[in-house]
């Protein structure tokens, strides 16, 4: 049954940080109140929420005491319970569902459920021990991606393998086991494609656009991505096919790498606003939070349209941070910060966007001319 939220309802999001705060705000200009399930009251989410609960994601009286205060609940990163969700949802509507959370949070599990929905990813296997490691490493040759199969983001929970001599150190030092061998993929580029679902069942999907990384870190988002026609229309079809079988009813970003043959593989999940889709806030007429905030309201959604072409850079640590006057005396630039008191190294504290024509997108030095005092050095330089 479709839940159609009337105007001043109350949307509960689950975590603090910059994607709470910028759905919460998407929310505000729909008419809703967002309350914000946190553990700590400076969380950016919570400087410009209605209501916030304090507490452990796991505790059920903290749990019960959010789910009082709203009507429908979302959640704003994956490193949350699972089976915290699971209470909230017999509580009040949990929009994506908890099971959505449980296959994004388990990689295991999430190529398990890509490839049985007919979708492809590099080659895997599930390591639970030494010897499986020596043997997968073996099937899939190296160099091959060791990594965690949860909490891992941002580079961290990984270890690239380049010969049999680094298996025993790194499946020592990663956990918690069971751990993930992913076959090295040589690829030309990273994209990936943010989609939304609604309830009735409609999919709106934004333009496949161009990531570029620094330090595990993502540093650039392109849209569109400046690749074939063919690659981009495969990335559209593998969102919607990921998001039909999902029976996603919310927010969800697909990445994905092309290989130097044109083919589009999927990489990870997210069923969340994410990262990649901060540049449709300043060039899309309804950005990735408000058809994040609609889907989990019931509303019918708008169409995943640019009307410009975009750069979208994060400002990511202390040193980018400092630049911060810079930026707003900089011409053209758009800036978002994320109202973080403290800048440390690799932390996200905003990001910043450049519009372009639809069409007029330019080359790696074009875009680094257009960012100013944020440009670095182009990829291909």
């Amino acid at each position: 049954m479709s839940l159609l939220l009337p105007p001043n309802a109350t949307i509960g999001i689950v975590g603090g940080g910059q994607l709470g705060r910028m759905s919460a705000l998407a929310a505000a200009r729909l008419g809703y109140r967002c309350h914000i399930l946190t553990q700590d009251a400076n969380d950016p989410a919570v400087q410009v929420a209605h209501g916030h609960t304090l507490g452990d994601y796991e505790d059920s009286a903290t749990l019960r005491r959010f789910a009082a205060a709203v009507d429908v609940i979302t959640f704003e990163f994956e490193n949350v319970s699972a089976e915290g969700l699971d209470l909230l949802a017999s509580l009040k509507p949990v929009r994506p569902s908890p099971e959505i959370l449980r296959i994004s949070q388990n990689r295991i599990a999430e190529k398990t459920f890509l490839n049985a929905a007919g979708v492809p990813t590099a080659p895997w296997r599930a390591v639970r021990s030494l010897a499986e490691l020596q043997h997968a490493a073996s099937e899939l040759g190296l160099p091959a991606i060791l990594k965690t199969a949860r909490l891992g983001y941002d580079g961290k929970g990984q270890r690239l393998l380049r010969d049999m001599a680094d298996l025993a150190a790194a499946f020592e030092e990663l956990s918690p086991k069971p751990l993930i061998l992913e076959g090295f993929v040589s690829f030309a580029c990273e994209i990936s494609v943010i989609v939304a679902r609604g309830a009735d069942g409609g999919i709106a999907a934004f333009d496949t656009v161009e990531n570029r990384h620094r330090d595990h870190i993502l540093d650039l988002t392109l849209a569109p991505a400046r690749v074939q026609d063919p690659v981009a229309h495969a990335a559209q079809a593998l969102a919607r096919r990921v998001a039909e079988a999902l029976d996603l009813v919310g927010l969800l970003a697909v990445e994905m790498f092309v290989t130097h043959d044109g083919k589009v593989l999927v990489n990870e999940i997210a069923p969340r606003p994410h990262n990649s889709g901060h540049w449709t806030i300043d060039a899309c007429p309804a950005s990735q939070f408000e058809l994040h905030i609609r889907a989990v309201a019931g509303l019918p959604l708008n169409e995943a349209v640019r009307h410009s072409d975009a750069v979208m850079k994060n400002l990511v640590g202390p040193e980018e941070l400092a630049l911060w006057p810079e930026i707003l005396a900089t011409p053209g630039l758009i800036p978002h910060h994320y109202g973080k008191s403290e800048a440390r190294p690799g932390r996200k504290m905003g990001h910043v966007t450049r519009l372009f024509p639809r069409g007029a997108l330019p080359g790696d030095f074009g875009v680094a001319d257009a960012l100013g005092c944020l440009a670095t050095p182009p990829a291909h330089a």
